[in-house]
This record gives C-alpha cells, structure tokens and sequence, in this order.
C-alpha cells in the first residue's frame, strides 16, 4: 500500500530494509468507514516506514465500498465476495490469500477500526521486544478504545477461570504488553512463523467466534498472544440494542437472533465448544441457549 522513505524510522536503522506487512480486511456497506479506516492505516505505515501492501475482501457491497476503495487506493487489492461471507469467512478468503505471499507479518484490521499515527510502529516494536522476551513471535492485538472517554473496547481477554473458560474479561494496561487467552481481531499483528503454524482461520464459523478460536489455538500451538501497552486505535462497541441480549425484545425474536449468523449459530458453537470446552463441551454448548429460554419465560410470567 506504501513504503516511506523516511531515514528517522523509530523501529528499525536506515539500513534494514523496511518490513513487509499484507493487511486483511473485509467490509460490508460501510463505504466512508472503510476509506477512513484505510487513510489511517496508510498514514501509520508511512510512520512506520514499512511496506505495506492491502487485501480487502468486499462482500458485495450495495453502496459502492469497492469501487471507491478501488478509485481512492488503486494499490489496494479488492476481491468481490459472494454477499453471504460475513466477518469471519470474508477474513478467511483475504487472509488466505495473503498467506501464500511472502511477508514478515499479516496484520487484521477491522473498517471500523480507526488507528493512530503510531499505531503500527508500536506495533512492530513491542511484536520484537515480545519476542526477545519469549525467545520466540508473539501474536500482538491493538489495543482500541472508544474516541472521548478512552475506555478500551477491544483487544485481548482471559478466562474467569478454568470452569468458566467461555467467559472472558478484558487486560489492558497503559504501560506495558498483557498476556491474554483470546485476541479480537479488530487490529491483530501476527508474525508470519505463526501464521504458517497455525494456518488460516476456521471457516465453519459464520461470522464470529473464528477470532476467539484463533488466539486459543495459538496457545495451543505453543505461541503467546499479547495485547498491545497504550491505546493503537478507536472503535467504539458494537450496541446491544437489537441482538439477542436486548431484553426489550420478544423471546421468539431474541432466539431467531441468537440461531442466526451475529448469534450463536448451532454448528459454529457446536464446533467452538467441542473443540475448546474439554469434557464439559456439552455443558458450555448448552448453557447460552437455555439462559436465553429461561431468561424469557421469567420475564413472561414477570
């Protein structure tokens, strides 16, 4: 996409060629979002002196997202998707793509996800350090947060506890990298050692889940995941309203919602916990389709 010229690189000496980065990204109608998400990204990798080259994945778009990402950034790849990709099917095509090229890192980035200037450099320069650390690539997830309050959003989580697995909480800190179970892949830096281990993403997940279960079969795999110290960019939470954890809604609703592709959809859950949830697998495939029942037939006779 770029590759600065600039000799004041904070990552790297004057003499070492720049590092190559292949972005994924993949975009539904979000066409002002998208091209904001892209400047930003570009500005960041002219900060960083690296080279960066793109591959966005529109999932047929019906606002014109790939023609002006085509006429704004003709650098840029764009591949047409079918309609029915979703986020993590979208991710796989791109991502799958970009893992037969040669690269020193693949980078997700989601459209609504808007870095900072430094972003990438912090980045690179924590990914080096970490690894220095480990004696071996670590996975580094942007740390975002919502524009005015600076309350984090996304990143990286743990698990509660070994029962309660499925039920992540948030790290963070200002000052330093934190080790965490599961990455959201709003902004995710993963070194091409660890890609070729542990493959693309899963594409039996519709939509979610295939950033969760990617961070946990790095571990697996014998990589850390971090999430990056300092905030790398904005993204604000995707609101309740109108899923299946909005209780304003009829019970009948909230369950189409919760089957449906933004929900929990039987076979990617089934797939999720089977794989991940050890011999109470059946107990965590269960519990979030019976919570919803029972939450709705309290609320009925409320």
């Amino acid at each position: 996409m770029t590759a600065a010229t600039a000799s004041s690189s904070p990552v790297q000496s004057p003499a070492t060629p720049p590092p190559r980065i292949i972005g994924v990204l993949t975009c539904f109608n979000r066409k002002s979002m998208t091209l904001a998400c892209l400047t930003a990204l570009d500005a960041s990798a002219r900060d960083a002196n690296v080279e960066l080259q793109m591959i966005v994945v529109d999932d047929a778009s019906t606002d014109g997202t790939a023609a002006e990402v085509r006429a704004a950034f003709p650098q840029v790849e764009v591949i047409d998707g079918s309609g029915a990709l979703f986020w993590n099917r979208g991710m796989y095509q791109g991502f799958g793509m970009a893992m037969q090229r040669p690269a020193d890192y693949y980078l997700w980035i989601n459209d609504d996800s808007h870095l900072v200037p430094d972003a990438l450099s912090q980045l690179l320069m924590q990914s080096r350090q970490l690894q220095q650390q480990q004696g071996k690539p670590v996975i580094v997830v942007g740390a975002m947060a919502e524009r005015g309050s600076g309350r984090i959003t996304y990143g990286g989580r743990v698990a509660d506890s070994s029962l309660r697995r499925f039920n992540y909480r948030m790290v963070w800190s200002a000052t330093e990298p934190m080790r965490c179970d599961v990455i959201e892949g709003n902004c995710v830096l993963i070194p091409r050692e660890i890609a070729l281990r542990v493959g693309n993403l899963d594409p039996v997940f519709e939509h979610a889940m295939g950033d969760t279960d990617y961070g946990l079969r790095v571990g697996r795999a014998g990589f850390g995941c971090f999430v990056s110290a300092g905030v790398i960019g904005y993204c604000s939470d995707n609101p309740v309203s109108g899923t299946h954890s909005d209780t304003s809604l009829s019970l009948r609703k909230r369950w189409r919602l919760l089957l449906g592709r933004k929900g929990l959809p039987v076979r990617s859950w089934l797939h999720f916990t089977r794989r991940h949830g050890g011999p109470l697998w059946p107990l965590y495939f269960s519990w979030p389709y019976a919570r919803l029942l029972w939450s709705g037939l309290r609320g009925s006779r409320a």
